[in-house]
């Protein structure tokens, strides 16, 4: 108790000290149909990388690692550290994976990032925040380069996400186009090459929706561009789809390439109701388990703000769902060893 209330003493300084760190919080929202059901029978293709797996987060041998978004109500450094906590103590177990999220030029390493890490976990690090155009530009090359020193500093593995869910059509007025988002990437991954960045594994993550509307394969950077694989996988909003027939169209597309995958988000949202949120949870551990490319997988404990019981998913006052969930976490699958070479 002792260290934990050193922790969030230390963090509450930082803030007072600190600008605001702003949070973005997705928007897993889609029209899209739902596709077909999962098949399992199929074999895994390969998990390689492109990371030097010394430094930098790779596939566990076996098994799958276990994270979530824990988002606290009001958003602050200590919350978002108490809410982390207090999931974990639900769990009886520390998540490998938490998930983080970061504007363009908000201050880094947080005082929660540098909590986590500290208790031994990987951060997945979602960035975002700016124009496409104004990146390839090389208008924020001294950003980046910041940026990039700070992710190197850390001295421990991360994931990291550049501008998740880029396919949403909400987002196109800064993205654009494909073409000009992987120019973008491609930008910003260079400098960080040049700046000795190798303890991180880059991330591409679009909507699980947009696999079946066709628009998120566009987006692709390449096999050389990108380590893990991801898609965030909601049911479309007000439906009472399965994890397995929002994931189908995705899965079957990662299945051509020689890569990790990792569900980035998930969740179910509050308006299924107690009984059927927990048979969705067990419905979507079935699909991951057979699966043996999904190597990572995390759940979106949060509710965005205005979103009501369609667009919320934490599992807080849901005893069946979160007792559903406590099950996934616990199972040793859930819990491989963190794979260092």
């Amino acid at each position: 108790m002792t260290g934990r209330l050193r922790l969030l003493l230390a963090a509450l300084a930082c803030v007072v000290i600190a600008a605001a760190v702003a949070v973005v919080v997705t928007d897993p929202f889609s029209s899209a149909p739902s596709p077909g059901p999962v098949s399992a029978g199929s074999p895994a293709p390969g998990v390689a990388g492109t990371v030097n797996p010394a430094l930098a987060p790779v596939p566990p041998a076996s098994g799958a690692y276990f994270g979530a978004w824990v988002g606290p109500a009001v958003f602050t450094q200590a919350n978002e550290i108490l809410a982390v906590d207090q999931l974990q103590g639900q769990l009886g177990r520390k998540l490998a994976i938490v998930h983080t999220y970061l504007k363009w030029q908000a201050p880094f390493p947080t005082p929660s990032a540098l909590t986590f890490l500290n208790q031994g976990s990987m951060l997945l690090i979602s960035w975002a925040g700016t124009d496409t155009r104004q990146i390839v530009s090389g208008a924020d090359d001294g950003w980046i380069r910041t940026r990039a020193a700070q992710v190197k500093a850390l001295g421990k593995p991360v994931f990291l996400e550049w501008r998740w869910e880029m396919d949403r059509a909400n987002l196109r007025s800064q993205v654009h186009s494909g073409a000009e988002y992987v120019a973008a990437w491609d930008h910003i991954r260079a400098i960080f090459a040049a700046a000795g960045v190798r303890n991180a594994a880059w991330v591409w993550c679009p909507t699980a929706n947009g696999f079946s509307d066709g628009q998120a394969a566009a987006f692709y950077p390449g096999n050389n561009e990108v380590d893990w694989i991801c898609a965030d996988a909601y049911p479309a909003y007000g439906s009472t789809a399965s994890f397995a027939s929002t994931v189908t169209a995705f899965l079957g597309w990662a299945s051509h390439y020689d890569k990790p995958v990792m569900i980035g988000e998930f969740g179910v949202p509050q308006s299924d109701g107690a009984s059927q949120r927990a048979q969705w949870l067990r419905a979507a551990q079935q699909v991951v388990v057979a699966d043996r490319q999904i190597k990572a997988l995390l759940y979106f404990d949060a509710n965005p703000a205005g979103q009501g019981p369609q667009g919320s998913y934490s599992l807080a006052g849901d005893p069946a769902a979160l007792s559903a969930f406590r099950a996934i976490a616990a199972q040793p699958y859930f819990n491989p060893a963190v794979t260092r070479r």
